[in-house]
């Protein structure tokens, strides 16, 4: 008998069983992940238009930094780890997540971006849907075998509802847990989450930014077919680039953390130097631009996520300060995701390499907006369908380069510390 007939399922009953089986335990976690989300992307508005009326709150930054501090170090317990928690315990089911995650990491969040932290969303997506998940299967008793299947669905659920990309969050929670593998047994469960969990967003009224790149490129010399030779050679030479940089803030956000760590013995002083350093870096540089999100800004001319995407639309060194502020953010212990400041980082380094490089500036700004976190987090593939549901397939093809030349270029290390080897990137 053929090796393949041994996996085949014997009846139809037998492929349906699991389907009915995935649907009955991700649905019920997939509505309330999008529910989650929709809630945190609400108040995360709100916030940050109390933080644009009240310039002031960012002199309190230091101030709420050692209250965060003190919060997570007496109540926190294991929850401290945040996504690296969540990770180890899909690798490794032990003591389980425990539910005070989920409004630890939303009002801690929340409080980051009031006060002017740098700082992303991804992160309280992944944990929110993470604790959400954890706390579902204890309550309806779950058996223990299913709980990995129903954490998994919750980064699924939580990442593609906060961005509005359902199939990068089921890739991505596939993607992330080792690197260089994707574990192709729960994507059927982890689509279903992640689309359940977007549309469940959607119907609360959330709207994700509109974002996207121009159509296809003017044919050239070296153009066969749909793509252009010279193109895609410079379209790999951005994402070394791409690489390049999310290896500099990978590095220097562990490098910050573990060196306060080390020479800052007192939990609860570290936010309030990295506080600090916010506040000197602001008014060193004269602009708020680089504080909080990055998505949006009152004042006409900052440097923003969309902007990005203009000729003109972020200055040369933008991706560097938006790196450096989200670092120190990040590495004090401020809490939040770095996929939004790395959307923020990616473009505008892909605005400035579009005018050295002679790419149309939305399509640098693209391919960097998606490629840098690419790197940084070690999932190409996720990021590659990530940019195709933000822009369209349209450059499909460049945005893979982009990504994977990125993913080679970005070392073995990335911003998820429980991310287990798999596959080294490149012989040594």
């Amino acid at each position: 008998m053929p090796a393949f007939d041994l996996l085949r399922p014997r009846t139809y009953s037998d492929s349906l069983r699991p389907l009915g089986l995935w649907l009955l335990l991700v649905a019920p976690v997939g509505v309330l992940c999008g529910s989650a989300s929709a809630f945190f992307l609400w108040s995360l508005d709100r916030v940050t238009q109390v933080r644009f009326d009240h310039p002031w709150l960012l002199f309190f930054l230091p101030v709420v930094g050692v209250a965060m501090a003190w919060v997570y170090h007496h109540h926190a317990q294991s929850a401290v780890r945040g996504n690296n928690l969540i990770i180890d315990e899909i690798h490794e089911p032990g003591g389980g997540v425990p539910a005070r995650i989920t409004p630890l990491i939303l009002g801690a969040t929340l409080v980051t971006h009031l006060f002017g932290g740098s700082a992303g969303r991804e992160g309280t997506a992944v944990q929110m849907g993470g604790g959400l998940a954890s706390t579902f299967a204890k309550l309806c008793r779950i058996p223990a075998e299913h709980r990995r299947l129903l954490l998994m669905a919750g980064v699924a659920a939580g990442f593609g509802s906060v961005f509005g990309t359902p199939l990068a969050g089921a890739v991505f929670a596939l993607e992330v847990l080792t690197l260089g593998r994707v574990q192709y047994t729960m994507l059927i469960p982890c689509l279903l989450a992640a689309v359940i969990g977007d549309m469940t967003c959607a119907a609360w009224g959330i709207q994700h930014t509109e974002l996207a790149i121009g159509g296809p490129l003017t044919a050239g010399p070296f153009t066969w077919g749909k793509l252009d030779l010279l193109v895609l050679v410079k379209v790999a030479l951005a994402g070394a680039c791409f690489g390049l940089c999310a290896r500099l803030f990978t590095v220097t956000t562990h490098g910050l953390q573990a060196g306060l760590t080390r020479f800052v013995p007192r939990y609860w002083l570290r936010p309030a130097i990295g506080g600090l350093a916010v506040i000197a870096l602001t008014y060193a540089l004269g602009t708020r631009e680089y504080l909080g999100l990055g998505a949006s800004s009152p004042f006409a001319g900052d440097v923003t996520t969309t902007t990005v995407f203009l000729a003109g639309g972020a200055d040369t060194w933008s991706w560097f300060w938006k790196l450096l502020f989200t670092a120190i953010t990040l590495g004090a212990g401020f809490k939040g995701g770095e996929v939004t400041p790395l959307f923020f980082i990616g473009g505008a380094l892909g605005n400035t390499l579009a005018g050295l490089l002679g790419l149309p500036v939305d399509l640098g700004a693209g391919l960097g907006f998606v490629a840098v976190f690419a790197g940084a987090s070690n999932t190409p593939l996720a990021c590659t369908l990530m940019g195709i549901e933000l822009f369209g397939a349209q450059h499909a093809v460049l945005l893979a380069v982009a990504c994977w030349v990125s993913y080679h270029f970005s070392g073995h290390t990335g911003i998820y510390s429980a991310q287990r080897p798999g596959e080294v990137k490149h012989a040594p």
